[in-house]
């Protein structure tokens, strides 16, 4: 569920860094769409149903950008990639922003030249295993087999853990999340590891998750959220002010249900009334109009709404906010300032 750092992707990545990334709001707009980059399937984050209709934490972030700029949270192509193809989507313009679990580094944001607008989860890659392996700690993992995504910083993070604990393991190969499912409920590898979010995603769907456990150890920092090319700040500056919309949404108390009350009319507190659109007009600094905001957060609610109805404790994944309650809550996430 991270990004590849071999030098295919990063050529082709360059090659095409180029590209006119200038006016995508223009080319969304022509177009009557957001084409957003997705996972190829991960419950919870970004997920298909029965009927093709999308759902997700991930899938959330994409409608409400759509919300914003064409007034409709449901004119999104959604384009799923996996580790390997998500950045060469995004470089050649097949996608118009990626909302797929991505770790922002170094090598992404400068090298690739792209633009990670903010975080929308901290996470940690982890490690998941069969219960029955009677296996209480990753470093008891000595010769096991690594069920591991291919094209992604998981296997360097992987290397990295194993060698400075002097232990060995036998990678299992994967290409998609479905793939390392399959392969590890199968018995193909002892052990599946990627971010914990995706471990806790993944083990929700299986028959019997209890059957199924995650390691204590968190091995790695991976601070998830949405990007996109660099050369169109606009464009980013969209991105990234919709989702700071969405948070400081939770910070401020407007919710999906109270949202309609709350900009009927200014009210006494003036961040509200400026993030609305009943005071100002922050809209027309990002060539929008001035409900662009109120339009995302009705959308799917708040990012607390969106966490809680996704992934949070009362969903199957049934992750606890954590590290990502907002920063009021003694958690991490956090919004500059609507002024």
């Amino acid at each position: 569920m991270k990004k590849s750092v071999f030098t295919g992707t990063l050529v082709a990545a360059s090659v095409v860094a180029g590209f006119a990334a200038a006016g995508t709001l223009d080319d969304v707009k022509a177009a009557g769409e957001l084409k957003c980059g997705v996972s190829t399937g991960l419950v919870g984050f970004a997920a298909a149903d029965a009927n093709g209709v999308y759902h997700g934490f991930d899938v959330a972030v994409c409608r409400a950008v759509a919300a914003a700029v064409l007034g409709d949270g449901d004119k999104v192509k959604f384009v799923p990639t996996t580790g390997k193809t998500r950045f060469t989507a995004l470089a050649s313009g097949e996608v118009d922003m990626l909302a797929r679990n991505t770790t922002w580094t170094f090598s992404r944001d400068v090298d690739l030249k792209f633009e990670f607008i903010g975080v929308n989860y901290y996470d940690g890659q982890g490690f998941m295993v069969p219960k029955a392996l009677g296996v209480s700690s990753a470093k008891d993992l000595d010769g096991a087999t690594v069920c591991i995504q291919t094209g992604t910083t998981t296997e360097l993070n992987l290397a990295d853990y194993f060698r400075s604990n002097n232990i060995s393991y036998e990678p299992v190969p994967i290409e998609t999340n479905a793939e390392g499912q399959a392969q590890y409920l199968s018995g193909a590898c002892d052990v599946y590891t990627t971010d914990a979010s995706g471990l806790a995603a993944t083990r929700a769907t299986f028959e019997k998750p209890d059957d199924h456990v995650v390691l204590p150890e968190i091995i790695s920092k991976e601070p998830l959220g949405p990007l996109v090319r660099h050369g169109d700040n606009q464009w980013g500056d969209i991105v990234r002010w919709t989702l700071n919309a969405l948070i400081t949404a939770e910070e401020l108390g407007i919710t999906s249900a109270n949202i309609a009350s709350m900009s009927g009319a200014a009210g006494k507190n003036p961040e509200v009334n400026r993030l609305l659109g009943t005071e100002g007009d922050l809209g027309g600094m990002l060539g929008l109009d001035k409900q662009w905001a109120m339009r995302a957060i009705a959308q799917s609610g708040n990012y607390g709404e969106i966490f809680d109805s996704n992934i949070g404790e009362g969903s199957p994944v049934g992750i606890a906010r954590g590290l990502n309650a907002s920063w009021t809550d003694g958690g991490l996430i956090y919004s500059a300032p609507f002024r």
